[in-house]
Order: C-alpha cells, then sequence, then structure tokens
C-alpha cells in the first residue's frame, strides 16, 4: 500500500514562498499523474496541481502562475513551488494521486499571514 508524507509547510508572509514535498511509497509511483490538493478551515479539499508521468502539468485558475508541480521519480517525490503566496492559499497541502486516490497522508499546514 502507498503512503504519502508531505512536509514543508509553515508560516509565510504574504508575497513569500515555500516549496512542498511530497515521498510516495512503492514503485508504481512514476506511472502516475500525482497532483497537490488543499483544504482551507470549512471548506472541501480541492484540487491545486497536477502533472502527468510524461511531465504535462495542470492548474488551478486561484494558482496559475504562482505555483509550480515538480516530480523526480528516481526519488518518488512529486514538488510544489509556491510563489507569491497569499493569505487565501492558507490550508492543509496534501499530495495524491489525480485519479483514484491512495490513503491520504497527513498533509502539512500553509499558513500565510496578511
Amino acid at each position: 500500500q502507498v503512503q504519502l508524507v508531505e512536509s514543508g509547510g509553515g508560516l509565510v508572509q504574504a508575497g513569500g514562498t515555500l516549496r512542498l514535498s511530497c515521498a510516495a511509497s512503492g514503485s508504481i509511483f512514476s506511472i502516475n499523474t500525482m497532483a497537490w490538493y488543499r483544504q482551507a478551515p470549512g471548506n472541501q479539499r480541492e484540487w491545486v496541481a497536477s502533472i502527468s508521468s510524461g511531465y504535462t502539468t495542470n492548474y488551478a485558475d486561484s494558482v496559475k502562475g504562482r505555483f509550480t508541480i515538480s516530480r523526480d521519480n528516481a526519488k518518488n517525490t512529486v514538488y510544489l513551488q509556491m510563489n507569491s503566496l497569499k493569505p487565501e492559499d492558507t490550508a492543509v497541502y496534501y499530495c495524491n494521486r489525480r485519479f483514484g486516490v491512495w490513503p491520504w497522508g497527513q498533509g502539512t499546514q500553509v499558513t500565510v499571514s496578511s
């Protein structure tokens, strides 16, 4: 069973940057489209960005131009570079497959102060 471990969150001022990492166990990582999701208090979990096995990327309109998703298949790791952070980016961030999710990890908290 695949296990996902997110890290890299923290408290940052508006306009700041953070880089999130997500390490996945298991040998099937490289063939899957991976994604980042986030869940703010009182809201449903929402998709943020995804990257295919062929490195095609897609982004939610709310983060387009500010966030960059990448992956390192040799390390079974997916990253989310977050620039120009806004208070509305505050949420717990999770990674998972884009389609047919695995068990969720614990997530990593991102807090952006104004």
